[in-house]
């Protein structure tokens, strides 16, 4: 995600269970411990007490109710008896905790932290207010789990990653607070805390349910929001850069084909560019450029819809209640418990692997116009082989174009989507599962190639706008979005006159991709011009 100063003025959020959005998760997952600070509201609480109060009632009626008074998965025919319910609790963390791999970073396991507790406070999950009162109290704290990211199949949730999260509740596993990492048991003692004794269905309340893909979805449609207006800067840059035209931008063909965010990318382009003059005009020699520039309002439109299609997804699925079984009491006060499949991530899977083959369609268009802007013969010489004067005994942008290629190329690989795979599991109980974390994980993967992509175009677009510049001037302007992201990457990085070491200008143009900087500039400079 880029810059988060937009949700500094957060000071607090209340969870309620059904109102909470995508701003105020990455308010929370890129905030320091305490701000915002999260609190339960007072509707919440009361559910969820009675909530808490109803699987007691339960118990001391002697109901049998999956996951209450019975195994899990394979053995939900097993009947658990009353003095062993809260054994059964403790038993599902330390079991189900067998992830493994690289931990999540600190704004994912924040999210994942948050987006559990949001669920749990709509009051169907049936644990007690302390228990849930601490899983805010370590968030608040800026006391974070640690979470291994691989594990999940995503159907009857994120059951690994999340028993993993619930483990330091009970004094167990490892957690990350102030910078270090210690024993969970280590920080609850500093912290003055005495571990949780799990209720009944709080083990299961806590692992079953898709807070970790969940999470995963709504920071990386976040990400894929901020690469979409970069690829749009990317692409006008080097439209500039190769003395290409704005008229297939004109608002009348879009009309023609009212795909909404084509119309509003194609809009965005013509924002970007307004009043610059590197651009061609009508030209009876050269009336249309190539595809790659082109068709960008096309393309880029059609992975604008797959974002917007992620964002719609995961709002929805923050204010859901994914775990199983659901508890449900009528105003009469009379309780039914009801085993379901809310756990399941088949949307939230179908979700992401459309974000990430969008997404890689943005990467591959992009490194598709770097070659334009290396290969001299492409552009038809409006630009020298390789952006270099001296070229053979300098060898440019060549390897430039090599590495965007690379990314390309291990993006088409993971674009495959994880959502159409299924290995039945739990004694082929749990026969068809969503492989919701896979796509997920490898959704994260994409956007870092596609960053990195992006940040090579616009290194190179930056290079050909200055040899451009040695024939129209040193005053020619650029567009109203594009000059000030020029100015930006020139502020950091310089015109290569001759071979030079490339990788640590390249970290620099990535940082700058990777923190919405590229993004923010062209913004401040559309709206400047605007207003």
């Amino acid at each position: 995600m880029g810059n988060h100063n937009n949700f500094a003025e957060m000071t607090e959020i209340v969870l309620d269970g059904a109102s909470l959005t995508i701003e105020q998760v990455l308010a929370v997952a890129y905030g320091q411990p305490g701000a915002p600070q999260v609190r339960l509201a007072p509707v919440a609480r009361a559910r969820v007490a009675r909530a808490a109060q109803a699987v007691q009632d339960l118990l001391a009626r002697g109901v049998v109710a999956y996951g209450i008074t019975t195994g899990f998965g394979a053995f939900k025919d097993r009947v658990i008896v009353p003095e062993q319910v809260e054994r059964l609790q403790y038993n599902i963390l330390v079991s189900h905790a067998v992830g493994v791999g690289p931990v999540f970073d600190r704004p994912t396991t924040r999210a994942i932290m948050l987006i559990r507790a949001n669920t749990l406070a709509r009051g169907h999950s049936g644990v007690r207010l302390e228990t849930l009162d601490r899983l805010i109290e370590m968030l608040n704290a800026g006391v974070h789990p640690r979470i291994p990211s691989k594990g999940s199949l995503g159907a009857s949730g994120d059951l690994a990653p999340l028993a993993h999260m619930a483990l330091p509740l009970i004094g167990l596993g490892e957690v990350e607070w102030l910078g270090e990492v210690m024993p969970a048991a280590t920080a609850l003692t500093k912290l003055g805390w005495q571990p949780l004794e799990l209720a009944a269905k709080e083990g299961l309340a806590l692992t079953n349910g898709t807070a970790v893909m969940c999470a995963l979805g709504v920071l990386e449609t976040a990400r894929a929001e901020m690469l979409s207006a970069t690829a749009d800067i990317a692409g006008c840059l080097s439209l500039e850069a190769l003395y290409g035209t704005p008229a297939a931008f004109d608002p009348r063909l879009h009309e023609l084909r009212p795909f909404p965010r084509q119309i509003e990318c194609a809009a965005h382009l013509r924002s970007l560019l307004a009043g610059s003059e590197f651009v061609r005009n009508n030209d009876p020699r050269h009336v249309q450029d190539a595809y790659t520039l082109r068709c960008i309002p096309q393309v880029h439109g059609a992975a604008r819809d797959a974002i917007a299609y992620a964002r719609w997804v995961f709002e929805i699925e923050l204010n859901a209640v994914t775990d199983n079984p659901l508890i449900f009491i009528d105003d009469d006060g009379n309780v039914e418990v009801l085993s379901g499949g809310n756990f399941h991530g088949e949307p939230l899977a179908i979700a992401l692997d459309y974000l990430g083959l969008a997404v890689t369609e943005l990467g591959n268009i992009a490194e598709r116009r770097l070659m334009r802007l290396t290969d001299e013969a492409s552009n038809t010489h409006v630009l020298p082989a390789f952006l270099t004067r001296a070229g053979g005994l300098n060898s440019g942008f060549m390897i430039v174009q090599y590495t965007a290629a690379a990314l390309a190329t291990e993006n088409k690989v993971l674009a495959h989507p994880a959502s159409v795979d299924n290995i039945p599991t739990s004694a082929n109980v749990e026969d068809h599962v969503s492989m919701g974390m896979t796509a997920g994980l490898k959704l994260r993967s994409i956007l870092d190639n596609v960053s990195q992509i992006l940040a090579l175009e616009l290194f190179a677009a930056a290079q050909g706008i200055d040899f451009r510049r040695q024939t129209l001037g040193a005053q020619a302007r650029l567009g109203r979005g594009t000059g000030p992201v020029y100015d930006l990457i020139r502020q950091h990085v310089p015109f290569i006159a001759e071979d030079t070491m490339l990788h640590p200008y390249i970290t620099v143009i990535s940082e700058l991709v990777a923190q919405g900087r590229i993004a923010a500039a062209a913004q401040t400079g559309s709206v400047a011009g605007s207003s």
